[in-house]
């Protein structure tokens, strides 16, 4: 059994000297062919379906699904007809045929005659009598600072006092001054026992901060609560010179 006894290397050997060519084998480079073919053909094979149809879910860059195109409807032409013509009917005037209007006759009217002539003598006018104010007052122009020392000339109004009959003071008696001053329209408005400066029933209307001059276009009157005058209608002047700055009214109960 010995002569039997060999090994691989020899049977190759043995082999390569009886055929003269060496046993096949199969390396490295050839188990790369191999998988480069199968690689190959799949890559093939996913191009192949990728072309057959875009829209596949394995194409990564597959294109927009196209929209159908809108059908725009084909304009009809449709030939006007025309209206059937106008034919005029001649119409028939009628013949206009005159009426004479009746003949009225005049009724006689009465005429009266008046026998006496009437005379009318008209009745003398009743004078109304205009009812006096029950209060007067006394004005003068005084320096302001005699009242307010502050102000020097910087200063225009009016202030003083009511009193009744027996020379006490008024409370709440409204008071009113009215006019122009320079162009300017004033209408102030206080009442008294507010500026006991002047007095227990003093009352104060400022009508500027400077000196202004004016010809009696001002007035002051005095009312009662339920805004009925209790004087007439005082009219004063004012002076630009700042020793005259204050127009000092003093109202008294004459009636």
């Amino acid at each position: 059994m010995a002569d039997y006894d060999f090994n691989e290397d020899d049977f190759e050997e043995e082999f390569e000297k009886n055929t003269g060519k060496k046993k096949p084998s199969i390396d490295m480079l050839d188990i790369f062919s191999i998988i480069l073919l199968l690689a190959t053909v799949c890559i093939g094979t996913y191009f192949l379906l990728i072309f057959i149809n875009p829209y596949t879910a394995l194409n990564p860059l597959r294109p927009n699904t196209p929209t159908p195109e809108k059908l725009i409807p084909t304009a009809t032409i449709t030939p006007l007809q025309l209206a059937t013509p106008w034919t005029q009917t001649p119409t028939i005037q009628p013949t206009i045929t005159e009426t004479s209007r009746p003949t009225f006759t005049t009724i006689p009217t009465d005429t009266p005659v008046r026998l006496y002539t009437e005379t009318f003598t008209p009745e003398a006018a009743t004078a109304t009598a205009t009812p006096e104010m029950p209060f007067e007052a006394n004005v003068q122009l005084i320096d302001s600072k005699i009242i307010h020392p502050e102000t020097e000339c910087n200063w225009l109004g009016v202030g003083g006092t009511v009193e009744d009959s027996d020379g006490s003071p008024m409370l709440g008696v409204v008071v009113r001054v009215q006019g122009m001053l320079v162009g300017e329209t004033v209408d102030l408005m206080t009442v008294s026992g507010v500026s006991q400066a002047y007095g227990k029933s003093g009352f104060e209307l400022v009508l500027g901060t400077l000196p202004l001059p004016s010809d009696r276009t001002l007035w002051i009157r005095i009312y009662d609560t339920a805004g009925l005058p209790l004087s007439d209608k005082i009219r004063f002047s004012t002076s630009g010179e700042c020793d005259k700055n204050l127009v000092l009214v003093h109202f008294k109960q004459v009636r």
